[in-house]
């Protein structure tokens, strides 16, 4: 794999936010900061034929946050007045979280996939209250000791922006073309980290905008959720499996940095996730009848498990939980059917 954002990987290793950067002729890549230790969305700016910007994801909704794209597309001689639609890769807060202030300033359209359409609106349909209650209900239900589950799902006030979160305009499927005026953007649809995550192939210059798909340090986070996919791992591995095959000169990922090699960064993904597969098994069959919260603190993290809390644990229990569903799914482990599931391990045959 070789970097082409050397100024990116510089940033991410110096802890700071990389400048704006002029990828190719009319694209360019605005960092837009965040909080939490990915730090900055790469939102990407496409200069279309006949006047207006296009953007590729827009960023956190925060304030800092919009004076950054603001100021982002000043440095390259734009405004965000001059925004005519945003592609958001999928329905995380990171990347959908200011495309309603874009349409606000510049009644530019916003287009995703069905998929995330659907978890989007259900977002910000529900009320705080029975957002919260629900993720609580649905942590218990993995086996999180309900003190646990409230404290890491936090209060209803936390989830009150999630209401001002835009629904799109427009709705792209697998193979669709985006209406960009100049780029021949063809929407790949990738589900695994949401059920609707959408890639962006643009052949003619062989660019892969990968959101978080495919990213060149880390695997995103593969997790299941109340109303989410059964077997999101599966899907994702299957996802990583159907675009290693892309003719993409480079990537444009959503976090981190830019670069070239898409199908060896795939494999190691596809890698990654077998290995984590044994070490999760190992666990299961060291400690049968686990539910996937006890089995999450039997992984290996990138720090101590005890220091896990929060929207944290969160992910790790919820991603505990995605890898469990595809080892059952391989006839590796079983449930006990139960209203909280524990997993032991297959019988050899």
């Amino acid at each position: 794999m070789e970097v082409t954002g050397p100024a990116q990987q510089a940033a991410w290793r110096e802890r700071t936010v990389p400048p704006v950067e002029r990828v190719r002729p009319g694209l360019w890549s605005v960092p837009v900061p965040m909080a939490g230790p990915l730090r900055w969305v790469n939102a990407y700016v496409l200069e279309l034929a006949g006047g207006g910007l296009g953007l590729v994801d827009t960023g956190w909704d925060a304030d800092d946050s919009w004076a950054a794209l603001c100021a982002g597309l000043a440095e390259l001689g734009g405004d965000v007045a001059d925004v005519r639609g945003v592609l958001v890769t999928h329905m995380h807060l990171d990347h959908v979280g200011l495309a309603a202030r874009v349409r606000e300033a510049s009644g530019a359209w916003i287009a995703m996939h069905p998929a995330d359409a659907v978890a989007l609106t259900s977002l910000t349909e529900r009320s705080p209250e029975d957002s919260t209650e629900h993720e609580v209900a649905f942590l218990v239900g993995l086996g999180a000791p309900e003190a646990d589950a409230r404290d890491d799902a936090g209060t209803p006030e936390q989830r009150a922006r999630w209401r001002r979160l835009a629904r799109p305009d427009r709705l792209l499927e697998d193979g669709d073309r985006a209406d960009l005026p100049g780029w021949s953007l063809r929407a790949v649809h990738t589900p695994g980290h949401t059920p609707g995550h959408l890639c962006f192939a643009e052949e003619d210059g062989g660019l892969f905008f990968a959101g978080d798909h495919v990213l060149p340090r880390i695997s995103p986070n593969i997790s299941t959720t109340p109303a989410g996919a059964p077997d999101p791992l599966r899907d994702y591995l299957a996802s990583l499996e159907s675009v290693a095959g892309q003719p993409a000169g480079e990537v444009l990922p959503g976090h981190e940095w830019r670069f070239r090699g898409l199908a060896e960064r795939t494999r190691e993904l596809r890698e990654h996730h077998e290995r984590r597969l044994a070490e999760l098994l190992a666990a299961v069959r060291a400690h049968p009848g686990g539910t996937p919260w006890e089995l999450a603190a039997h992984l290996t993290w990138s720090r101590p498990w005890s220091q896990y809390a929060r929207r944290m644990r969160i992910f790790a229990v919820t991603e505990t939980d995605a890898h469990l569903r595809l080892l059952a799914g391989r006839g590796l482990v079983v449930g006990d059917g139960g209203r909280v599931p524990r997993f032991s391990a297959a019988r050899l045959r």
